[in-house]
């Protein structure tokens, strides 16, 4: 069966120079003094030091590579090479990997450890292939520790609404522990962005 594309490598094949834009965006961020870990702050506050922890959609780094300065064991996995060599190049402490979420199989490339927490920031599951979201949460419960918790963030009128989102959690095995409106805990309340906190059902 011939894998779907991601909306991701959708727009890459509109516009190849995406990436670089993207990598180059975040960049002048950081040049500007904004803060682009506030996601990593939250995570690392929920595991204890040294915890496993997979960036699911990991960008070039930003979220990850925070995490594994801050003494946690990190793998990240995204679907745009680019990115992922991005994320090599300035956290070669973590662990980066090139693939698809939906087809996600870490102990089949050599990492067989569960994670105690992973993180699926900015808004990644947006732009998954349209209808692989629930695959890609059952392989988020499929890679988690007992106690593991994945944290998913993603704003609302992307394709993806959170009624479906919830639909999916429950039909990955998974259940919501909390929901929040932001990645700074404020509360979720009709909001137009969701902070997902979850488990296994």
């Amino acid at each position: 069966m011939t894998r779907r594309r991601t909306l991701w490598e959708e727009r890459l094949a509109q516009n190849p120079n995406h990436s670089a834009w993207y990598i180059s965006r975040w960049e002048s961020m950081v040049e500007a003094g904004d803060d682009i870990v506030g996601e990593a702050r939250m995570i690392d506050a929920m595991v204890p030091r040294g915890a496993r922890i997979l960036d699911a959609g990991c960008g070039q780094g930003r979220v990850g590579g925070h995490l594994a300065s801050v003494g946690h064991t990190v793998v990240g996995v995204d679907v745009d090479p680019a990115l992922v060599t991005a994320a090599q190049a300035q956290f070669p402490d973590a662990t980066w990997r090139q693939g698809d979420l939906a087809e996600l199989d870490l102990p089949a490339a050599g990492l067989p450890e569960p994670f105690d927490a992973i993180v699926c920031a900015g808004n990644v599951l947006t732009f998954a292939a349209p209808g692989t979201q629930v695959e890609i949460l059952r392989r988020f419960a499929a890679h988690l520790a007992p106690q593991g918790r994945a944290v998913v963030g993603f704003g609302a009128g992307r394709g993806y609404d959170l009624e479906q989102f919830e639909r999916d959690v429950t039909r990955a095995g998974l259940t919501v522990d909390l929901r929040l409106a932001s990645w700074d805990l404020r509360p979720f309340e009709n909001s137009d962005f969701l902070v997902a906190v979850l488990r296994a059902a």
